[in-house]
């Protein structure tokens, strides 16, 4: 499901809301959860599951190509852990 598909799915749900409106409300939860994760805090959403940032250190990797050494910089990465409904329901454990 892409973003928009996602909101024409909740416009549908409610159809008392303005198409714009759905649109925005999706839009500042992504928004606000992105924030979150760059202030390096955690979002947890019961049911769903929890982002959180990792950090990864660096390290000396290796070009797949031509096998020479590279230098891979230091990161953070987004991580997402399902919660206990989402595995369950994904394993027909309802």
């Amino acid at each position: 499901m892409i973003r928009s598909e996602l909101i024409q799915k909740v416009a549908e749900e409610n159809p008392h809301l303005y198409q714009r409106d759905v649109e925005r409300i999706v839009t500042t939860i992504f928004d606000e959860i992105v924030e979150a994760l760059a202030q390096g805090d955690r979002v947890e959403l019961r049911g769903f599951g929890a982002f959180s940032v990792k950090h990864r250190d660096a390290r000396t990797g290796r070009n797949p190509r031509t096998g020479a050494a590279v230098e891979v910089e230091e990161k953070h990465v987004p991580f997402f852990k399902a919660g206990k409904l989402l595995r369950d329901r994904l394993n027909d454990r309802e």
